[in-house]
């Protein structure tokens, strides 16, 4: 007990113990501020503190498995389009390889078409070449025929008196009434 109140005593030997008034050391009085008010600031504010750092952790983990999901889905979206992209790749592909093909089976038969066609235009061709050499070979055959008979006739008439002459005609009449029949 002694050394209590010697404390206090002590206590009041210091200058400004016994007198209610300002301190002017700015430092010890701040520090004594300061750890005061953190002190008391740990003591009542710590509860709450740790209720709001607790449902900030909660909303920080629930966003990171909402975020989780939601990449899982995304994951499995990019899976299903990648085997869509493929399966399309593939059936463009196929279409590119088939459009080829036709396009080469419709070349080959418009080829052949034209071919077809080239031929029968030289049939034509040739036909009609074979039918106007015919023709003009008729038609050279009745001029020699008529010259030939305008000869004779001549020659006959000179030589032949009327009768003879008028039984000749008739008989080649017959013989050419024979002939365009």
């Amino acid at each position: 007990m002694k050394n209590v109140t010697d404390s206090f005593v002590s206590l009041g030997h210091w200058p400004s113990a016994g007198s209610f008034g300002f301190n002017t050391d700015i430092l010890a009085t701040n520090l004594i501020n300061l750890s005061v008010v953190l002190g008391v600031l740990v003591f009542f504010v710590k509860g709450v503190l740790s209720d709001l750092l607790d449902n900030r952790k909660q909303r920080i983990l629930n966003t990171i498995r909402n975020s989780e999901e939601l990449r899982g889905g995304a994951v499995e979206q990019l899976e299903k389009a990648r085997t869509r992209l493929r399966k399309v790749e593939m059936e463009a592909d196929q279409f590119r390889v088939n459009g080829y093909s036709e396009i080469e089976r419709e070349k080959l038969n418009f080829i052949n078409s034209i071919s077809k066609t080239l031929k029968q235009l030289e049939n034509y061709k040739n036909e009609t070449i074979h039918f106007e050499q015919q023709r003009a070979i008729n038609q050279v055959r009745q001029r020699v025929f008529q010259q030939a008979l305008q000869g004779a006739l001549g020659t006959l008439s000179s030589c032949l008196n009327n009768e003879l002459h008028l039984r000749t005609i008739r008989a080649n009449i017959g013989m050419l009434g024979a002939i365009t029949d």
